[in-house]
């Protein structure tokens, strides 16, 4: 097969993952999981406590999707490793970049598909409360770069390991980690508190869905996304080379 013959390789690969994604049954029955437990968790809040606003949903988003987001990822590179189909994908005219990031790209769509149905809950909001427009639309936003992020350390778990189990556990703590570690730490001296919540995606994450877009937390979502890219690309290169 000649390189002409795969004008965009990374959106080839996505495509052909998009396609294994949607005929497999995981992502119907992760998803449906995310929205029930979700759902109980929003409903609650809205019906118990009767506030019609989304910041509960909000501050839970972060430990739901370290749970989720992993399940979606774990078979990535796992699955195919395992199979020993992933060799093969390897000795087509494309480079470790190339498929990292079409498999990248077609497991953040499947996370934000995830993702859609909630905005049920924006309507429901919509309906029965008076919600300020702008935290609420911050807070998709925010959700988006948490995807975006949660995906690319599911994606690097999976690219670790031959087992689907080990790199949904593997992604699942480092999600937790970086969900929980302000929290972990609410005891110790405020300057060490300060420097690990600049490595929480939790901390990251409140500020923008409480309205603020902040420079500093959007270049932590992007920052985090483009490290465990790599670092998968360059756990590729490793097992080509091996």
């Amino acid at each position: 097969m000649s390189k002409k013959k795969i004008k965009n390789p990374a959106f080839t690969i996505a495509k052909r993952e998009l396609k294994a994604f949607f005929a497999s049954p995981i992502p119907y029955i992760v998803t449906s999981l995310f929205l029930i437990i979700s759902g109980i968790w929003f409903f609650s809040e809205f019906f118990l406590r009767g506030t019609a606003e989304m910041r509960y949903f909000f501050a839970r988003l972060p430990l739901l999707f370290s749970v989720f987001v992993p399940a979606l990822t774990m078979r990535l590179f796992s699955e195919e490793r395992k199979s020993g189909s992933i060799e093969t994908l390897l000795t087509l005219p494309v480079n470790e970049t190339q498929v990292v990031m079409g498999k990248y790209l077609a497991s953040l769509i499947g996370t934000l598909c995830m993702l859609v149905p909630t905005v049920f809950y924006a309507i429901t909001v919509g309906i029965f409360g008076d919600p300020d427009m702008g935290p609420l639309l911050c807070g998709y936003i925010g959700a988006v770069f948490l995807s975006a992020a949660y995906t690319s350390i599911g994606l690097f778990a999976s690219s670790i390991t031959k087992n689907q189990i080990v790199a949904f556990f593997t992604g699942l703590i480092i999600c937790v980690v970086l969900a929980l570690i302000d929290e972990f730490l609410v005891f110790f001296p405020g300057k060490i508190v300060n420097f690990f919540s600049f490595l929480s995606a939790n901390a990251h994450f409140t500020s923008i869905s409480r309205g603020i877009i902040d420079t500093r937390d959007i270049v932590y979502f992007i920052s985090l996304t483009a490290l465990f890219l790599v670092l998968t690309v360059r756990t590729e290169k490793s097992h080509r080379n091996s």
